[in-house]
């Protein structure tokens, strides 16, 4: 179910055909998901992202959590 809190959150998440190779980003930055995904799996803490990136917000960072988990929940029919 997604709540209010939820659907305003992937509202960050912008996809631009021009823009970073058509890649998911950040309220259309140059920002992409998988930069912020990649870092956080690498053990960067949210506070570090966002002293080096100081226009995101919280927020983005956590956008890019629920587009991911809703990225990994496809399912898949096997023939």
């Amino acid at each position: 179910m997604i709540g209010p809190m939820n659907a305003s959150l992937l509202n960050r998440i912008t996809v631009e055909p021009g823009k970073c190779g058509g890649k998911p980003c950040i309220r259309g930055m140059r920002i992409r998901v998988s930069d912020i995904l990649e870092m956080l799996g690498e053990g960067v803490s949210m506070e570090e992202i966002l002293t080096d990136f100081p226009d995101l917000e919280r927020e983005d960072i956590l956008a890019s959590l629920q587009f991911a988990a809703r990225r990994s929940d496809i399912v898949r029919l096997a023939a």
